[in-house]
Order: structure tokens, then C-alpha cells, then sequence
């Protein structure tokens, strides 16, 4: 494989958002998304921090409970809505946080189009990476 130019020798330069305003995991009373202007490292960018990890961690738990009960045949229709009702919330506050998130990354100052790619040392040629083939499936679980 053809050596990898080091981050300071790339073409481009990252330009560091830390000027941006940042979306914050909740609404105000009136539903109307709230923003934090700072640098990112204040109290409450770690309360907003927490509270991120906090709905993507209820997420997972409803997203592996929403298994669970839509394997069981006897589940109502009031159950299904009410599932229905916290999914909804959760995709609403996991897109929240990959848009707040998404926001304050560093953006590249040039197009990306000009970015000269190295010879990957592929067997479709130059600037092509290799490609791996598939890992082999895995093997079904037994039936009970």
C-alpha cells in the first residue's frame, strides 16, 4: 500500500466550528428548538452532553424492548400504538443529536473534488482501494 500523506500535508485544512451555536437536546415550552453559543467545554454543554447520552441510551433500551414485544403474537393494539408513541420520540430525539452533533464538526475549507487521492495500490489500478471480499455468513441459530 502507497504511504499515507500526514494530516499536514494534506491539500486541505479543517476548519474548527467552535464559533457555531449548538442545537440542544430539548425544545423550549413552545416546541422551538433551543440553541447554546460558546465554545463547547461550559457547564451546560456537559448537562446537554449528559442529556444526549441519556435519550440515546433510552433509545437502545426501547429499540431492544420494541423487539421483544413485537415478537410476542398476544400484544394489543393500545400496546402497539403506545410502542408506536416512544419510537417516534426516540428517532425524533436520536435525529436531534446526530444533527446537533453533525453541525459542530469540522468542515473541510476546500471541495472535495479537489482533493488529489494517493495510489491505494488496488488491482483495479491507481487511486482504487482493494476490495475485500465478504466475511462468510453467519451461521443460523438452532430451532427450538
Amino acid at each position: 500500500m502507497a504511504n499515507l500523506r500526514k494530516q499536514a500535508d494534506m491539500p486541505h485544512r479543517m476548519t474548527n466550528r467552535s464559533d457555531a451555536v449548538r442545537l440542544l437536546p430539548w425544545v423550549s415550552p413552545d416546541g422551538k428548538p433551543c440553541f447554546l453559543a460558546g465554545d463547547g467545554r461550559g457547564y451546560l454543554s456537559r448537562v446537554a452532553d449528559n442529556v444526549e447520552a441519556i435519550q440515546l441510551g433510552m433509545g437502545a433500551d426501547l429499540l431492544g424492548r420494541a423487539t421483544d414485544i413485537l415478537g410476542d403474537p398476544k400484544i394489543s393494539f393500545g400496546e402497539l400504538r403506545y410502542l408506536a408513541a416512544r419510537l417516534v420520540e426516540s428517532l425524533s430525539d436520536a435525529l436531534r443529536v446526530a444533527e446537533s452533533r453533525g453541525a459542530r464538526l469540522p468542515v473541510l475549507d476546500e471541495d472535495l473534488d479537489s482533493i488529489e487521492v494517493e495510489d491505494l495500490d488496488g488491482a483495479d489500478g491507481p487511486g482504487v482501494p482493494p476490495v475485500r471480499p465478504p466475511p462468510p455468513p453467519a451461521a443460523a441459530p438452532p430451532e427450538c
